[in-house]
């Protein structure tokens, strides 16, 4: 599990296609602490598990499902990414509860700077715009940010100018794809609550579900 708070970028050193995959090795451009093989770690969003380590760096495994749902179909060599390593027990969550499992790849259709902001509107599939609220929490790559509103097939976003340094997003125009994790919170009651609208709800079925 994550919180969306970025660490910082590393810089992807090694893109090996398999055909079953990818591997990737990444050099850091932080310093990156306490880093082992078998921990879990978010690049750009993405909860993947390292599995070396080296004085450059690590490297991660990615499998076809991941690819199939992710940006990291198109990663190249020299491209730089999000890192963030996984909560633990008694931290701060100051973003919100990030899982690193991408839910679909969204698309940047404007790119608005107002003074030293930047105004990101995105598109992504009909599908999962009924998971987007407006002040609610999105992962678009991997960054926890608050969703100004919503609209047709996309929403927007406000990127402070800490954010936009710290992380990739700044790099972003017009036309760029993101991956996208929608809140994971939303999600349950979205399944819960579609689940109801197909039952009686009365004093019984709330009692049967320890509501009563």
């Amino acid at each position: 599990m994550f919180t969306g708070l970025i660490q910082g970028k590393s810089k992807v050193i090694r893109v090996e296609k398999r055909a079953k995959g990818m591997k990737l090795c990444l050099k850091p451009l932080f310093q990156l602490n306490d880093l082992k093989i078998g921990d879990s770690i978010a690049v750009s969003g993405i909860c993947l598990t390292v599995i070396d380590t080296g004085k450059e760096g690590f490297c991660v495994e990615l499998s076809p499902e991941t690819l199939s749902r992710t940006t990291f179909s198109y990663i190249n060599q020299g491209q730089e990414v999000n890192l963030e390593q996984s909560l633990r027990l008694g931290d701060r969550i100051g973003g919100h509860l990030v899982a690193g499992h991408v839910d679909t790849i969204g698309v940047v259709t404007d790119r608005n700077e107002k003074g030293e902001n930047i105004i990101f509107t995105f598109s992504i599939p009909d599908d999962w715009m009924p998971y987007v609220v407006e002040k609610g929490s999105i992962a678009i790559d991997g960054i926890s940010l608050t969703i100004n509103r919503c609209f047709g097939k996309g929403f927007e976003v406000n990127i402070i100018p800490y954010t936009a340094r710290v992380t990739t997003i700044g790099q972003r125009k017009v036309n760029d794809k993101v991956n996208i994790e929608t809140d994971i919170i939303g999600k349950y009651v979205l399944r819960l609550l579609s689940a109801w609208q197909k039952k009686k709800i009365d004093e019984a079925f709330l009692k049967e579900h320890g509501f009563w």
